[in-house]
């Protein structure tokens, strides 16, 4: 394990000196759309079976690749689940986003501008947002003039919450809604100070505060055990939990004389695993079919309460 700092100059770097150094079988999770795409070639050229890229990128299964499994709900249908919920449920019209200028960023926004034109409506506002912005001003200030009354947040966790309070600060009370990446809401509440409450997020791992019994096993025998005492069991740490059960099961299938290739055979067999996330379906390559190698295609919506506690939205959505 190594941490990038989101930089993809050294994610590849990082992923080329444990490829070639210590030797890798298989990679699981990795962090963000760029980093990710600055080694996805180099991984499918070594043939290394990657699991779970932590990121909702289409990138992963179009075109799909034999070797890459991805389980993260791709962000596209988030925005496309949440547009349609502050539309049909909230009874909202006047939509906006501030996504980052990114695969990420611009992922969300294909989402949501699709769901809109669905719906005879449009974006209100598109604002994009630069990784090294750090004063959000003039953001706030153009989605406040377009006055939304919902807005889309697809941008970085530090980004979101300096959107949220400058618009506070400005007197402009919309419903922000995120993207998954957001979606720890008692680490959103502790660096916002209290403002992430009322944000609506999509998800797809399970309410770590909830007595779900998967959850309370993981809980008492892993984190428990094993976390350092810095560590927070929260939707993040869970997060690793969920990227890593679907390469357990391949494993677990792939049984003696473990090779790549049998081990990609054994992940092609998945259908209808369920761990702390969405239900996982894999099937055998095929160049053609673009969602066989995207496990899962459900999320759920949660509500950022006081103290960073959850509110349920909706059962699980299948993405359309």
């Amino acid at each position: 394990m190594f941490d990038d700092g989101y930089n993809p100059a050294k994610t590849k770097a990082g992923v080329k000196e444990l490829q070639e150094g210590t030797g890798i079988f298989a990679w699981v999770g990795g962090v963000g759309t760029s980093p990710g795409l600055a080694v996805k070639d180099y991984l499918m050229e070594k043939k290394v079976p990657w699991i779970s890229p932590s990121a909702g990128s289409m990138h992963w299964v179009s075109p799909p690749e034999k070797y890459l499994f991805s389980v993260y709900p791709l962000y596209f249908y988030e925005a496309k689940i949440l547009v349609k919920y502050a539309v049909e449920t909230l009874g909202k019209k006047r939509i906006a986003i501030a996504y980052l200028n990114d695969e990420y960023g611009k992922s969300g926004l294909e989402g949501m501008v699709e769901e809109l034109k669905a719906r005879g409506l449009e974006p209100v506002a598109q604002v994009p947002v630069e990784a090294k912005d750090e004063d959000l001003k003039p953001h706030v200030m153009e989605l406040k003039k377009s006055e939304a009354d919902t807005v889309l947040l697809w941008t970085t966790v530090g980004h979101s919450v300096r959107i949220v309070g400058t618009a506070k600060a400005m007197g402009f009370a919309p419903q922000f809604m995120g993207s998954s990446t957001t979606s720890d809401f008692v680490f959103m509440n502790y660096i916002s100070k209290g403002l992430w409450e009322g944000v609506i997020c999509s998800t797809f791992g399970q309410v770590t505060t909830s007595d779900e019994p998967e959850i309370v096993k993981y809980k008492k025998e892993i984190f428990d055990k094993y976390a350092a005492k810095e560590e927070r069991f929260g939707q993040f740490y869970t997060s690793g939990i969920l990227y890593a059960e679907p390469l357990i099961e391949g494993l677990n299938r792939a049984g003696q004389g473990l090779t790549r290739e049998k081990f990609v055979a054994a992940m092609e067999s998945i259908q209808g695993f369920q761990g702390v996330g969405p239900v996982i379906n894999f099937k055998p390559y095929n160049k053609d079919e673009v969602y066989c190698r995207q496990g899962s295609q459900t999320s759920f919506l949660i509500q950022a309460l006081a103290d960073g506690k959850t509110k349920i939205l909706t059962d699980w959505i299948k993405m359309e």
